[in-house]
């Protein structure tokens, strides 16, 4: 019985939706694999992890231009083993995991775990070590200057990326991101085939009266899901302006009720859903023609899985650079960092019978690889 470790931090939902999407594949695929899944960070550090965590967040999220020259910072260095082998608390940690659970593969969704696990077992290591990569083309170099096995990245952008960063070509595996099996089943049950957008070409004006604009909602199947994670402070104003649109608006809030309340009052009595924090994203997103959002890791990757083109309202400097580069260079999607430039994109979007969406849509199904999380799975009980 194949015992696999998986190990991820709460810095960047990418990390985590990555080893939880390993952990359900290996579910479906080997359900009597012991499998567990850490944050070794969370339970070495606790309080001081989180203030951390949320200053990271906080960073990234309010100034995220900045966060960039500290990514370029880790891009150019070459001790990350030194700087690493400061984690004595934490090395104890995993120490004391690897001796207790002895697993056969330790699968790495977040940076640092490669070098931790060489110090601590360099000459007897038993288990492999496997990195699976959560970011596309702008990949740090902190991913891949350490000793693993493989290296799982998620499409030929970013395996350029490591091969030229000095990966053997037999340690590069590309199988898509581990997103939620979940897209696996939505796509083979067809739930993926969403309806054709509408072809009409007329936008409504501010002022349409509610009884026109949700019978003309209703005749014209036009499904936008803004997911509101960051860039929080012109959320109510593009929420304000996408209802001005002929368009079925879906808008996660999360556990935000600030910003909940606020996108309730400039909504009004207008045709909207709003939704907290929710485990239906797979199934919103097969379901939508459009995302409004972040580029994220997770986020970007399960847009191309579900193979609903996106609007990019928000890049994180460093990481998000390379998966915002994906979908423009695909021609999958496009970036607005204003709400009247999200307007101007979605307008595009569905103007002259959907033909940019339509082309959107036939490039984004090409990058599709919603089976990522089972063929990984496969992967990681066959070595």
């Amino acid at each position: 019985m194949k015992k696999i470790l998986i190990l991820s931090a709460s810095f960047g939902e990418g990390h985590n939706s990555a080893a939880r999407g390993i952990r359900d594949g290996l579910a479906r695929v080997a359900p009597n694999s012991e499998i567990e899944l850490r944050d070794l960070f969370a339970e070495t550090y606790g309080a001081l992890n989180e203030f951390i965590r949320r200053s990271y967040l906080g960073l990234i999220n309010r100034w995220p231009r900045s966060w960039g020259y500290v990514y370029r910072w880790l891009d150019r260095k070459n001790n990350f083993d030194k700087d690493f082998a400061r984690f004595s608390r934490l090395k104890n940690h995993f120490a004391s995991w690897l001796e207790r659970f002895q697993p056969d593969v330790v699968v790495s969704t977040f940076p640092p775990y490669p070098y931790l696990l060489q110090q601590i077992s360099r000459s007897n290591r038993t288990c492999k070590s496997v990195v699976v990569v959560t970011d596309s083309i702008t990949v740090n170099a902190i991913w891949y200057r350490c000793e693993a096995e493989f290296f799982l990245v998620p499409n030929e952008q970013s395996a350029a990326v490591v091969r030229t960063g000095g990966i053997a070509l037999d340690k590069i595996r590309i199988f898509g991101f581990p997103v939620n099996p979940k897209f696996a089943d939505l796509a083979q049950n067809g739930q993926r085939s969403r309806r054709e957008p509408s072809d009409v070409d007329g936008w409504p004006e501010r002022g349409t009266s509610r009884e026109a604009s949700h019978q003309s909602t209703s005749e014209n199947s036009r499904h936008v899901l803004y997911v509101i994670n960051a860039g929080t402070r012109h959320a109510p104003e593009l929420v304000d302006k996408l209802l001005d649109l002929e368009i079925n608006l879906t808008v996660t809030v999360g556990h935000n009720d600030r910003v909940r309340r606020a996108i309730e009052l400039v909504a009004r009595n207008r045709r909207i859903d709003i939704l907290g924090w929710t485990d239906q994203l797979p199934r919103l997103l097969c379901q939508s023609h459009l995302l409004i959002g972040k580029a994220g890791g997770a986020t970007v990757q399960e847009t191309i899985a579900a193979g609903c083109p996106m609007i990019i309202n928000h890049i994180v400097s460093g990481q998000e650079e390379g998966n915002a580069q994906l979908i423009v260079e695909t021609n999958s999607g496009a970036i607005a960092r204003s709400p009247a430039e999200v307007i101007t994109q979605v307008r595009r979007a569905f103007a002259g019978n959907a033909s940019q969406w339509r082309e959107w849509r036939t490039n984004i199904s090409r990058l599709s690889r919603p089976r990522a999380s089972l063929e990984i799975a496969q992967f990681l009980l066959s070595i």
